[in-house]
């Protein structure tokens, strides 16, 4: 089944260095309507992410020069790209690993072809969605945290607040819903999408690291038992 035409366009790198894998992947994907390009390490990976500008990468967590979680990291530091992580490791905790070094989401290994197209899909509408209804001025938040929604841009007293895609998504959803508390099942299917299989403790992770980069210790509270609320 094709694409939908608004995800014919979409450029997708794949960073695999087993060659079959990588090009079982170019032929679904490409299949799907996207265009992709592959890379086989981590180094040029990255130098393709900066040639190619994907508008999503495929990424595998073992890679023979760089550690993938690395260059998911180096990724989501110098691109404001969503990424879906390849892995064989198939522990809870090996995951959540992967999704807090920026990862999207994830795909264990062996795959089916279906599911990835699917899963890069759902991402990517995600992505785009979260982009839709940008604004041309930064909105303020109070005590010195404003956003920028047309360049995705949070700034706290001036200062650029590094965020990855997914913890961008979480921090918005809190601010356009203050004082409104979600659980973390609600929060993973608004953002993660209802059929992720990851586990809750992927909110907890995204929270803390939001508090600490974002100085929000203090506004992002802990309802016990229930969630997560932001006071403003």
């Amino acid at each position: 089944m094709r694409v939908e035409n608004e995800m014919e366009k979409k450029r997708i790198l794949v960073i695999e260095d087993e060659k079959p894998i990588a090009e079982i992947l170019k032929y679904g994907l490409e299949k799907e309507g996207f265009q992709v390009v592959c890379a086989f390490a981590g180094g040029s990976g990255l130098e393709a992410a900066k040639s190619f500008r994907p508008d999503m990468v495929v990424l595998d967590w073992m890679l023979p020069d760089i550690a993938g979680v690395d260059v998911c990291r180096m990724l989501t530091e110098q691109h404001n790209i969503p990424i879906l992580m390849l892995t064989a490791r198939g522990s809870v905790e090996d995951k959540l690993y992967g999704l807090e070094a920026g990862a999207d989401d994830y795909v264990t290994k062996p795959f089916d072809l279906r599911e990835v197209a699917a899963r890069v899909r759902t991402v990517l509408r995600r992505f785009e969605k979260a982009r839709s209804g940008e604004t041309t001025r930064p909105e303020e938040y109070g005590e010195g945290l404003t956003v920028s929604e047309q360049e995705r841009l949070v700034c706290r007293n001036g200062r650029e607040v590094e965020l990855t895609p997914k913890e961008y998504e979480l921090l918005l959803y809190f601010l356009k819903h203050p004082r409104q508390v979600f659980t973390r099942d609600a929060l993973l299917e608004r953002l993660w999408g209802y059929d992720y299989m990851g586990d809750t403790r992927t909110v907890d992770i995204h929270v803390q690291r939001l508090r600490r980069k974002a100085e929000l210790e203090d506004k992002l509270v802990t309802v016990f038992g229930v969630g997560y609320k932001y006071v403003p």
